[in-house]
């Protein structure tokens, strides 16, 4: 009687489990489906985008970014789908404790897997959860990791794991004491050794299996039933839907959304916008409401772990600033699973308004439909404007997330409708924008300062001659010398300029430079959501370019790399760009730069971001620094993909820093525990960032006079030239 009434009671949950999860997943699908068409390109190729998707979670590549963790987790993801054969068979062991699965009940191969999987899965999922309680927000403030994520949901699953694996080796243990048990002490050493201690006999082992299998079972199935209550447990449903997530990612080689941001697209989803004939009615400008995001963007949220991987690694969150990018994700989840019922109903605010007395539960659905996406608690909005514009584009956390969710790419979204909808943006970008529109450049400086530089070199002792482009390249010039903005107006900028002029002179290179005719490539323009003044700028550059025959680019400003490299092709600009570091590191190996001169000084390296996590250019220039002769270099704690940004990107450049600690005081301080005698970089931005944060801590007497910031070309000019630096190209006292 006890297995029969065992066996219905079961048979029953896992009827109504499987129901309720099975409507709840369409539910999930339902509401990602309010979400806009996306490109293309996110469909195929099917076969490398299914071995991708293979390879990562097999591989488990994200994951192993934080060694043991990933370990753990492999072990625990792994025991989800194999352990299902004792699920599987615990539902025969309620109608009869003596039951086998047919063909490899005793198949000594599958003993020793289900030992092994479910040994270390405990170990792992016992591991996992004394690591959220030793790194617990109660404990640690908001250096935890876990700081903003749902606690108990993440608690329940670790419970639930772990009383499914203990489960499993009490019966298997019951079945060892009672002698029923077909595999070895070599491959089943665990459940052996429970078995040691359980009683054997049938009266009592019999009815003990059975209702360790019950419990084995109701808790499984009791598991699927939570999720399907809880359609934002993200900790539980990731399982189903990161395989689905990994596989609609940006790009199907299996690189994080890195490099060019996020094309903006007409309502099919298919075209890029043309803002010539778009229509601000139809085609989306941004995101300023949950559905303008396109479904991808909603199964992004749908598939947060919670794991707070993207947050830990955030330099805006690191710096005391609200931005949080689980944070944002979390809140447009249960945002959009708020509205989303209602949106497939119908209901609009018109339909509330022919129907005023309509009842829903107590909730004000009108309100919730005209809920801001962006805007302070007053107005009620989603996300707050201090959280929006906190972004340095950075790409930290779309590097770290496990489930290769685009946060970036939302975060432009919502910037672009505040853009170009709202007008709500910093009002120090606007000044910003203005110079773009009107002078083609940041700080709104006059075309023919641009050339300021190559006449400084002209009037040298030993002067440089640089080509500028009049109508087109000359048959001979191997490459175009994009300077940048920076590069050409901002003065410490204008010495790393002038420093790869030379260093290309040296090595025979010849090179041209657009001068007057070179403009902003739009890169502050666009990461700050203001695509129309991008795509004014970048088909300005590329009908130059074009029209000059250039094919091959050295850029010295890693945005302007990463822009021409990564978006111009989108807008008909095809060349084959690279960064200077990787130019001059070339021309170090082929010989054609010889650094003689030694520099004897302690020198920490730091990583731009549009350089190195959006590029993945991390060796060259550690390689140039290698070469030089005396230089001694230690990493900071954070470096290549873990490097910590300067604050500048995301046009963060241009706007006031307000809320909590500077970035680049963040930055500088962790460069200071190097004991550097100077700090390097290969991006103009960094350096001005970098450069301010130093001036500052010298004039609290915090580090010493001679530090300075200088381009890795800087380093290299004075190795190869074999001469001190003049004083005259040292940092400026003051910024």
């Amino acid at each position: 009687m006890l297995y029969l009434t065992l066996g219905i009671i079961t048979s029953v949950f896992a009827v109504v489990a499987f129901t309720v999860f099975a409507l709840a997943l369409r539910q999930i699908v339902r509401t990602v489906g309010i979400g806009r068409p996306v490109e293309p390109e996110r469909k195929g190729p099917f076969g490398q985008r299914l071995t991708m998707t293979l390879i990562e979670i097999v591989g488990h590549t994200r994951m192993l970014k934080r060694p043991w963790v990933g370990v753990a987790h492999w072990f625990v993801m792994v025991s989800f789908p194999l352990l299902v054969f004792t699920v599987i068979e615990a539902q025969g062991e309620v109608f009869d404790p003596h039951f086998h699965l047919p063909l490899i009940h005793d198949w000594t191969v599958y003993g020793l897997a289900i030992e092994i999987i479910a040994g270390a899965s405990l170990v792992g999922i016992l591991g996992l959860t004394g690591y959220r309680l030793l790194y617990s927000p109660k404990r640690i403030g908001r250096e935890s990791r876990f700081m903003n994520s749902k606690h108990w949901t993440a608690y329940y699953v670790e419970a639930y794991i772990i009383g499914l694996l203990l489960a499993i080796f009490a019966i298997r243990g019951f079945k060892v004491a009672a002698g029923d048990f077909p595999f070895p002490v070599w491959a089943t050493p665990i459940s052996h050794a429970v078995g040691a201690v359980l009683p054997g006999e049938a009266a009592v082992a019999d009815p003990a299996i059975a209702l360790v299998a019950a419990f084995k079972l109701i808790i499984s199935y009791a598991f699927f039933v939570v999720l399907a209550v809880n359609l934002t447990m993200g900790v539980g449903w990731h399982r189903f839907l990161a395989p689905v997530n990994i596989y609609f990612k940006r790009k199907a080689d299996g690189s994080p959304s890195h490099g060019a941001a996020k094309q903006m697209m007409d309502k099919s989803g298919v075209k890029p916008l043309d803002f010539e004939e778009a229509d601000p009615d139809e085609d989306p400008f941004g995101a300023g409401k949950i559905e303008d995001f396109t479904w991808k963007g909603l199964l992004d949220f749908s598939s947060c772990t919670e794991c707070g991987r993207c947050q830990s690694q955030c330099p805006a969150w690191n710096t005391g600033k609200p931005l949080s990018p689980k944070k944002v994700i979390l809140d447009l989840q249960q945002h959009a699973y708020e509205k989303a019922p209602y949106l497939l109903q119908g209901i609009t605010a018109e339909t509330l308004a022919e129907k005023p007395d309509e009842s829903h539960a107590g909730v004000d659905v009108l309100a919730l439909l005209n809920k801001p996406l962006v805007g302070t608690e007053e107005e009620g909005g989603v996300i707050h404007p201090d959280e929006l514009w906190a972004c340095t584009n950075c790409g930290a956390c779309v590097e770290q997330c496990p489930v290769d969710i685009e946060h970036i790419d939302h975060i432009l979204d919502m910037r672009r409708y505040q853009v170009m909808v709202e007008s709500n943006f910093p009002s120090e970008a606007n000044t910003l924008l203005k110079n773009l529109e009107n002078k083609a450049n940041p700080w709104g400086m006059a075309e023919d300062r641009r050339m300021d530089w190559i006449q400084e070199l002209a009037e040298r002792e030993n002067p440089v001659e640089v080509e500028v482009v009049d109508d087109k390249l000359s048959p001979d010039t191997e490459y175009l010398f994009w300077v940048g903005c920076a590069g050409a107006l901002e003065d410490r900028a204008k010495k790393t300029t002038k420093a790869i002029a030379e260093l290309l002179d040296i090595a025979g290179v010849k090179f041209a430079v657009l001068g007057g005719m070179e403009a902003c490539t739009g890169d502050p323009a666009r990461r700050l959501g203001m695509e129309y003044v991008f795509q004014m700028l970048a088909q300005q550059n590329v009908e130059t370019l074009n029209e000059a025959g250039v094919t091959k680019i050295v850029a010295s400003c890693p945005h302007c790399f990463n822009t021409l490299a990564n978006e111009y092709p989108q807008l008909g600009g095809t060349y084959e760009v690279v960064h200077h570091s990787q130019l001059l590191a070339k021309l170090v190996d082929e010989g054609r730069l010889t650094p003689v001169q030694s520099v004897d000084e302690n020198i920490t390296y730091h990583d731009p971001c549009f350089l190195g996590r959006h590029n993945k250019v991390y060796t060259p220039p550690r390689d140039i620094m290698a070469k030089v002769p005396g230089v001694k270099t230690q990493e900071m704690h954070r470096h290549k993909e873990r490097g910590f940004c300067c604050g500048a990107g995301g046009a963060r450049m241009w706007m006031e820093e307000r809320i909590g600690k500077r970035i680049n005081t963040e930055r500088v301080d962790e460069a200071l525990t190097t004991n550097p005698d100077t700090v390097s970089t290969a991006c103009p931005f960094c350096q001005v960032m970098l450069g301010d944060a130093i001036n500052e801590k010298k004039s609290q007497g915090e580090a010493k006079e001679s530090l300075e910031v200088v381009d890795v070309s800087q380093l290299l000019l004075r190795s190869v030239k074999g001469e001190s630096p003049a004083e005259g190209e040292k940092a400026p006292a003051e910024a």
